[in-house]
């Protein structure tokens, strides 16, 4: 999966602004919470499941190499693990987008 520069939508011009992060399901919540280790983490993970604005966490902590911390429903280590996995990727907002779109492999 590759997003070339130049590519851009919406959800990266959001990330930019950080105006989303008001509307998130955590934004009443101690941010503490979600600077956990081991399986605290797994159990904090579960507010960020309808999160209306997950996504654009996710962007953020990924476009912005944070490296602590539960961000969009990732642990550091998951994030660690997909930057990784596609280091060619420069748009992560395109990039999961199209991957919420894409069918599952072996479908």
């Amino acid at each position: 999966m590759t997003i070339l520069a130049g590519t851009t939508t919406g959800i990266a011009a959001d990330a930019e602004d950080r105006s989303w992060a008001a509307r998130g399901a955590c934004v009443s919540m101690d941010p503490d919470e979600f600077f956990v280790q081991g399986a605290e983490q797994h159990a904090v993970k579960t507010t960020c499941g309808g999160c209306p604005v997950r996504t654009r966490c996710l962007v953020d902590a990924l476009e912005n190499r944070i490296d602590f911390g539960v961000w969009g429903g990732m642990t550091e280590r998951e994030r660690r693990r997909l930057l990784r996995r596609h280091p060619d990727v420069v748009d992560w907002s395109a990039a999961l987008a199209f991957a919420t779109r894409a069918p599952a492999r072996g479908q």
